[in-house]
């Protein structure tokens, strides 16, 4: 049996699950597919960061637009549980005085979109983030704003209410008569007039047959995470692009410290990953000294050469994607699914002339230098 709508969206991701609930407010029979099931990919693993710290005008207008809608979450999406963006802030850091100029600059840059981040002395950051050891640091940026959900997974449900979601590993997708048909490996198909990809790095086998050549690399990457402590050492979000370092306490108490250059087999580079994050604790939080980071958990963002999405049609067929997020989907999904489905529903926005798939051909690459 084949099933029908207006839309199909492969992957049941933050983008993809956002995506459908944008389209079907407006109208539209949607049906989203997924070989695995709701959030079940990298959405499932992300800690939930929000910032709009970055380092391009698209990337802060896309953050700047999702930051409106993760401030009304809770009366946007439904949710069994509170929907809540905590402002813990993200504070970078600068042990140079180039770092620190970069960060200035993309201060500007920030300001110039409207966002509220402003640079900081190292008292300033040690104020901001008691216990942090600023003797050794230029300066840092920081905005109030950035924060976090507790939550996460719960809020990628929540965008899932009310959508028609399947159990559906997609093999290919073909034309015929008009419409697009997601062929599954077994089982039944998808019909629709139009199709959005957001399957991550699968993108771009599920592309590559139709003639479109989608240019994303999986990248590993790594979290580690502590047990539950009860006491609160650490609000902000503190990275360090210098030591390669990055570290939150959630709300549930664990804390989160990451080797931002971890990557390869988890067997052979966990303990070189840990010593490094030791370091990096030593040197900048050593109010964390005592902690034990015992749970180690994997991700893989879908990375593109310029480390900013993908976005709007391929061809001329009702064929969008939304793919190549590098480890920020979730950040700006809201703004995301609504420039994704005004593309599906032929009302183009400027972002898709800057970040669409043409972009590599020609050489037009935007290149997001605050990573992390």
């Amino acid at each position: 049996m084949t099933s029908r709508a207006d839309v199909a969206v492969v992957g049941a991701g933050v983008i993809g699950l956002a995506t459908a609930r944008e389209l079907r407010s407006r109208g539209a029979e949607v049906v989203v597919v997924d070989r695995a099931g709701i959030g079940a990919g990298a959405s499932g693993v992300q800690p939930g960061g929000v910032r709009q710290q970055w380092g391009t005008r698209v990337a802060c207008r896309l953050a700047r637009e999702s930051v409106a809608f993760w401030r009304d979450a809770d009366s946007r999406l439904q949710s069994r549980v509170p929907l809540t963006l905590s402002h813990g802030g993200y504070l970078f850091v600068a042990h140079s005085a180039p770092t620190l100029e970069r960060l200035a600059a993309n201060v500007r840059l920030q300001n110039d979109e409207g966002i509220p981040s402003r640079v900081v002395t190292p008292a300033e950051a040690e104020a901001l983030a008691p216990g942090l050891a600023a003797g050794e640091l230029a300066g840092a940026a920081w905005c109030a704003e950035d924060g976090y959900f507790d939550r996460p997974q719960a809020v990628v449900e929540a965008f899932a209410q009310g959508i028609e979601v399947h159990r559906l590993d997609v093999a290919a997708l073909t034309r015929s008569s008009g419409a697009w048909v997601l062929e599954a490996a077994d089982g039944p198909a998808v019909r629709a007039r139009s199709v959005v990809v957001a399957a991550g790095v699968e993108t771009r086998g599920l592309l590559a047959p139709l003639g479109f050549d989608v240019p994303l690399t999986p990248e590993d990457r790594y979290l580690f995470l502590s047990d539950p402590i009860r006491e609160r050492l650490l609000e902000p979000l503190v990275v360090a692009p210098e030591l390669a370092f990055a570290a939150k306490q959630l709300a549930d108490g664990r804390v989160l410290a990451s080797d931002l250059a971890a990557r390869g087999d988890a067997d052979t580079g966990r303990a070189g990953w840990r010593a490094r994050i030791r370091v990096g604790v030593e040197r900048l939080l050593p109010l964390l000294e005592h902690v034990s980071f015992s749970l180690l958990v994997p991700g893989v963002y879908d990375v593109t050469p310029d480390h900013q999405p993908v976005l709007g049609p391929v061809g001329d067929e009702g064929l969008f994607v939304a793919c190549g997020f590098s480890g920020h989907g979730f950040m700006i999904a809201p703004a995301v699914a609504r420039i994704t489905a005004d593309a599906v529903l032929g009302r183009r926005d400027d972002v898709v002339d800057v970040l669409g798939l043409d972009r590599f051909a020609a050489d037009r690459l935007v290149p997001e230098p605050q990573l992390v």
